[in-house]
């Protein structure tokens, strides 16, 4: 065959398409298994931190035998249902209708005490946000929170991914009278109660995301945290 001809390029060309994506495929499925692996851990990982055990992605899977006591899904009446609580995504579950939704739980034992860890998913500025909320036994009393985001501005929206802003909500309390009112989040150090917590500096709007994320994520797990002895 003529190697100056079209025919031949366009033969070759096809050839190198064919050859590129059946590698491409190959090296796609024997890699999966790895990066499904590392998703789950970095799940265990953000798990953990929302109970402050800090801890590598490598080191997670192990951590997590360790603190989780339990894993469990709730119905949106707050009884508990069959299911794998780990494998449930929690942004599809919020699409769903009420009465469809299958809710994760997580039971930690930390410090002597019961915690019960709860996902988060909401929207900032340019993206989703999503995070673990860890409430004291009492399902009252926050011990501690974990966010994360996909394109919020560096140095502004961002920083919610930071200690220094994933503390304030320590301690904090989301329920005042029996009523849910998960944690404001207010600008200008205006702060100061127990249901309040001071926004990020620049990045106002993504502290509002979180805010928002907070109360509808809560609001869907009420009645299981009402049911709490």
């Amino acid at each position: 065959m003529n190697k100056e001809s079209n025919r031949y390029t366009f033969l070759f060309s096809a050839a190198m398409v064919v050859v590129v994506a059946v590698a491409l495929t190959v090296v796609s499925t024997v890699l999966q298994p790895l990066q499904n692996e590392n998703a789950e851990n970095e799940k265990r990982q953000n798990i953990l931190q929302s109970v402050k055990v800090n801890v590598s992605r490598e080191a997670s899977r192990e951590a997590f035998a360790v603190y989780i006591t339990r894993q469990f899904l709730v119905n949106a009446d707050g009884q508990e249902i069959p299911g794998d609580a780990f494998a449930v995504d929690p942004a599809k579950e919020m699409k769903k209708p009420r009465e469809e939704r299958r809710l994760p739980v997580f039971a930690a034992r930390v410090d002597g005490s019961t915690k019960y860890i709860l996902p988060v998913r909401g929207a900032g500025l340019w993206g989703p946000l999503w995070g673990y909320v860890a409430l004291n036994d009492d399902g009252n009393a926050i011990f501690g929170a974990v966010f994360d985001h996909k394109g919020e501005t560096p140095g502004l929206g961002a920083e919610i991914t930071r200690e220094e802003f994933r503390s304030r909500f320590d301690g904090k309390t989301i329920f005042e009278n029996d009523a849910l009112v998960a944690v404001r989040v207010l600008k200008g150090g205006q702060a100061n109660g127990p249901h309040e917590v001071d926004a990020i500096s620049g990045g106002t709007i993504t502290s509002k995301g979180v805010e928002t994320m907070l109360k509808n994520s809560l609001a869907c797990y009420e009645p299981f945290l009402k049911s709490l002895p």
